[in-house]
């Protein structure tokens, strides 16, 4: 069940960053620091699925640090990175934010380049700006060199079978405009772990909407413990074949008017 812990009703920018956690007490504090750091302010609203580590506890207090522009929606127990983003989306959407970003806690994902997301959107157009490992070659430091190949070869896999023109199709640093995700139908987006994002970029691109990939370089988490493992992967390598053949017989709605 989930607990909205305070409203943004009173939000301080057009922009929030999603931020999924679970057990990242050693990161929590540091990474809501350094989005608020941004030149351009950011709202940030976290997903916390039941950390017994104590995340929450530390996200309520930078709330009370950063009154108005942190937030918090606690969910019990894990239920998965997709339906964290879904139920991010819906409350980002309710309360009128225009750019919305989903960001690991880990700082695997500069918040410096948080701006640049946000710039291929407001300034230069887009509708999807992707924070990409893979569109200038292969920009991932300190993992293990079978979990690069690994992950590269998916991207290229998922590539191939959707015919969608990204490079890297499971990026998870990704910025949407608003009006992509009002037209998406949120409830029929299926995959709960890192398929999830294929299958976002993969609706974006059949609603027909404009996807860029801004480079990036992935540093792997310092502190705390990843979530990754090879069944994350796997799922997103067959889970494609199943939505490029469902993509057959769907009809995708058409993008709202700017």
């Amino acid at each position: 069940m989930e607990k909205p812990t305070q409203t943004t009703d009173s939000r301080h920018s057009d922009c929030v960053v999603i931020i999924p956690m679970y057990n990242e007490r050693e990161n929590a504090a540091a990474i809501i620091d350094a989005v608020m750091a941004r030149p351009h302010p950011m709202d940030v609203l976290v997903i916390d699925d039941g950390s017994p580590d104590g995340t929450a506890a530390i996200v309520k207090e930078q709330m009370e640090r950063y009154p108005g522009r942190v937030h918090i929606i606690e969910r019990e127990g894990k239920l998965g990175l997709g339906t964290a983003y879904i139920t991010g989306f819906k409350r980002a959407l309710a309360d009128g934010y225009e750019y919305i970003f989903e960001m690991d806690a880990d700082f695997s994902h500069c918040p410096d380049d948080l701006m640049a997301l946000y710039e291929a959107c407001s300034r230069d157009g887009a509708d999807v700006a992707i924070g990409s490992r893979y569109v200038t070659g292969v920009n991932v430091v300190n993992w293990p060199m079978g979990r690069v190949l690994m992950s590269y070869y998916a991207s290229k896999y998922v590539r191939l079978i959707t015919g969608m023109k990204i490079h890297d199709t499971t990026a998870g640093f990704v910025c949407y405009r608003r009006r992509v995700l009002e037209t998406m139908e949120l409830d029929k987006i299926r995959f709960k772990g890192y398929a999830f994002q294929i299958e976002m970029k993969f609706t974006a691109y059949k609603c027909g909407f404009r996807i860029v990939e801004v480079p990036i370089i992935f540093v792997n988490r310092v502190l705390g413990v990843s979530k990754m493992n090879s069944g994350i992967f796997g799922e997103a390598v067959f889970g494609v074949i199943r939505l490029k053949c469902g993509s057959w017989f769907k009809k995708y709605p058409k993008p709202l008017k700017k």
